[in-house]
């Protein structure tokens, strides 16, 4: 009996059949006798499975417009793809063996190389074979630019066995945000994006290849695949396999429901996922072609490359409902006629009619576009927050509070806004609540009085920004003036320390003066990476205006990982680094080990400050950019349950963070052969981390800036309603550069 029946899913795209899926399901059974994926000796597949699974009518339905050749190469790919898996589990997840898998996995890398220069390695076993010969095969055609793409892809896609073997070693189902996170970075619908662009032979252009709305188009793709599989495969793996890694599992743990009703919430998710697609390729693709100014045949390639994402999405909808792989009903039943067209496809039709499945209003779709602004949502009880290192505080706190509230007044941030009569951002009141001191000197316990100082002012300055931010340009939902605005700034954080133009505001003004403060001891390429780190978190405000002007909640994922933009993560880790200079190397930084040390932090920081701050953002401002909320709707749950998920989120970053530096960054030290300098650098660096994240804690305890009381107060401005407020939170290393703030805290 089944666990569950299968929802009604939203399948706004026909799916149509290749014309050569014959030829293809012909061709990718030789191949696999062929590479030894057949062989009786293993025990994993023989043709009768092989057949059963049909990942020809998987192809043929996923890539209908693929001539026969090609529709031959991409079939061998997803027959390896999913031998790997099945070999995977047979070979290690049943046994646990992490140690072997990880041998195994890292030889793969050999065979996936982007500038060939000889033979790969003599294949050990069928997977590395088949490896070999697919790579062979498909490289000549694509650019050095989507090989590399590629190859982070499958290994992404090939990593994600480590971390569900890890999940299963410790028994451990991971937080529903996690999931979705963990899942779209390792589970293999990035891998099949890739495949896309080659089988439409449309390869996306470089110069948009990584920008944020091709990134959600193949993220919301992604997911949607993704979850769409777990609903199929639940009784496979959560039942057979003891697999933890299920969407349909981790509602059923987290949120308590019965196995139906977590059916039917995936399956919203997916839903959401499609109309986020949606949205993305109709309002965002146009504005990215006239930015890049992209020619004629660039547009075409990007526009069939979202058609192919389509094909697939409606494709492999039609393959799980007959393939014997999966939960369908129907396993073993002789495939049925694709359904025929009854109408056109393609882009924006689905749009012109848009349907749900009953009860579903969309999380990340129709719903995140309808939130209610400045509704009361009163305080929200903090849940208990796990932190393992103890907050030490500057001796020079009090000087840096009067120094602070000078150097405010002396760059004009208690002034009228020009164009708002009456209104200004803060008043000296204001910023004496805030107390921005308390969070420097907590994150700089050591550092001189005058580098607690400007790490104080870049605090200071950050917050200011954010909340001056919303009032001049979100308020007349002005995308070219807030564009205009952020392209100045690089003005007055000059390579060379020339000479800046004039400054018209107090955020021009106090970034002039913090620029020549903390880039004077610098070399130039360390400015430009410091500069980077700076617009790229003044950048980020852009993303948040423009889901601000659309009313749209952003979807969690996306949220996080823009999150450590927004709350200046990268100018945070950026300067650390530099103020290590020489010792460590720089490729150490760029490791999975570190950026997991760098991401698993920020997210702590952010996530803290969103549960401090939902009153002051969701009542008082209006604000779409808080964790909780983002999960609320996500998840379609209340506050309080979405408060939990963001602090069991918290946690597991926490303890993602003590876990690395405890195994996995002596083990990198290690493999590198780092010698004793450079291992004492890291280590400071650590120290910097805990004391940053400790700090940042300690802040959000004792500041009045989120006090209910002090938001009743008569405020300095008037947001009207819905505008932005609190545009993220950013961290910076300034000073020496040696220490770590916030720049901003909303």
């Amino acid at each position: 009996m089944q666990p569950f029946e299968l929802p009604d899913f939203y399948l706004p795209y026909p799916a149509r059949l290749n014309p050569h899926v014959e030829t293809a399901r012909e061709h990718t059974r030789a191949w696999a006798y062929d590479m030894g994926i057949l062989d009786p000796g293993l025990g994993i597949w023989d043709e009768h499975k092989l057949d059963a699974m049909d990942y020809g009518l998987l192809c043929a339905y996923t890539h209908p417009d693929a001539s026969a050749p090609e529709l031959d190469l991409i079939t061998d790919w997803y027959v390896w793809v999913f031998f790997f898996d099945d070999h995977f589990l047979e070979a290690f997840k049943r046994s646990g063996d992490l140690t072997g898998a990880k041998r195994y996995l890292d030889r793969l890398a050999a065979f996936m190389p982007v500038h060939p220069t000889g033979p790969p390695p003599e294949p050990e076993n069928p997977v590395e074979r088949g490896l070999a010969d697919l790579w062979a095969r498909t490289i000549p055609a694509m650019s050095a630019d989507w090989r590399a793409r590629f190859v982070e892809s499958t290994k992404n896609l090939l990593d994600e066995s480590l971390w569900e073997l890890a999940n299963i070693n410790e028994g451990r189902v991971a937080n529903p945000i996690e999931y979705v996170e963990m899942r779209r970075k390792v589970g293999g619908a990035p891998w099949s994006a890739n495949l896309v662009e080659h089988a439409a032979g449309a390869e996306v252009p470089a110069a948009v290849a990584a920008s944020r709305p091709m990134r959600v188009l193949r993220d919301t793709f992604s997911d949607a695949v993704h979850l769409r599989n777990d609903l199929f495969s639940y009784e496979r793996e959560v039942g057979d396999e003891g697999e933890l890694s299920n969407g349909v599992l981790v509602f059923e743990r987290f949120l308590g429901y019965d196995t139906q009703r977590a059916a039917e919430a995936v399956n919203d998710l997916i839903t959401s996922r499609l109309h986020q697609f949606e949205n993305t390729a109709l309002t965002e693709l146009p504005p990215l072609f006239e930015e890049h100014g992209l020619d004629l045949r660039s547009r075409l390639d990007v526009l069939a490359y979202v058609k192919g994402l389509q094909d697939w999405q409606s494709g492999g909808h039609e393959w799980h409902m007959r393939s014997s792989r999966y939960m369908n009903g129907a396993a073993g039943a002789a495939p049925a006629a694709p359904a025929l067209l009854g109408g056109p496809t393609g882009l924006g039709v689905s749009a012109a009619r848009v349907r749900l499945a009953p009860g579903v209003t969309g999380p990340g779709g129709v719903r995140s576009h309808t939130h209610v602004p400045l509704r009361e949502v009163g305080p929200l009880p903090l849940p208990e927050i796990y932190m393992p290192y103890t907050a030490r505080m500057n001796p020079h706190l009090d000087t840096a509070r009067r120094n602070t509230v000078e150097w405010a007044r002396e760059m004009g941030m208690f002034e009228q806004l020009p164009g708002f009569p009456g209104l200004a951002v803060w008043t000296e009141h204001k910023l004496d609540t805030y107390d921005f001191a308390i969070c420097a000197g907590a994150i700089n316990p050591d550092a001189p009085a005058p580098d607690l100082d400007i790490s104080t002012f870049w605090l200071t300055w950050g917050t200011y920004a954010d909340d001056y931010f919303p009032v001049v340009f979100g308020s007349r939902r002005d995308m070219a003036g807030a564009k205009a605005f952020n392209e100045r700034l690089s003005a007055f954080m000059p390579l060379d320390l020339s000479a800046t133009p004039p400054p018209v505001n107090p955020i021009e003004r106090g970034l002039a003066d913090l620029w020549s403060r903390t880039a004077a001891p610098m070399t130039e390429a360390a400015r430009a990476g410091f500069r980077r780190a700076v617009e790229d978190m003044t950048e980020s405000w852009l993303w948040e205006l423009a889901n601000h002007i659309q009313n749209r909640v952003p979807d969690p994922v996306d949220y996080i990982e823009m999150r450590r933009k927004t709350f200046g993560s990268d100018l945070t880790m950026s300067l650390s680094r530099l103020a290590h200079g020489q010792t460590v190397p720089p490729e150490i930084y760029a490791t999975r080990t570190m950026r997991g040390l760098d991401d698993s932090a920020a997210d702590y920081a952010c996530l803290v400050n969103d549960l401090c701050s939902y009153q002051k953002e969701i009542q008082f401002e209006g604000e779409l950019h808080n964790c909780v909320l983002v999960v609320q709707d996500f998840l379609n749950c209340d506050a309080r349950q979405a408060a939990d998920i963001v602090n069991d989120l918290m946690t597991s970053r926490m303890r993602q963070f003590e876990h690395i530096v405890a195994t996995e960054l002596p083990a990198l030290l290690d493999d590198y052969d780092l010698d004793g300098e450079a291992r004492q650098a890291l280590d400071g660096y650590v120290r910097e981390l805990q004391d940053w994240m400790a700090g940042v804690l300690l802040w959000h305890m004792k500041t009045r800036r989120y006090d209910e009381s002090e938001l009743h107060h008569p405020p300095a401005t008037t947001r009207p309603v819905g505008g932005p407020a609190g545009l993220g939170t950013a961290a910076a290393r300034v000073g020496s550069p040696l220490r770590a703030v916030p720049a901003s805290l909303p």
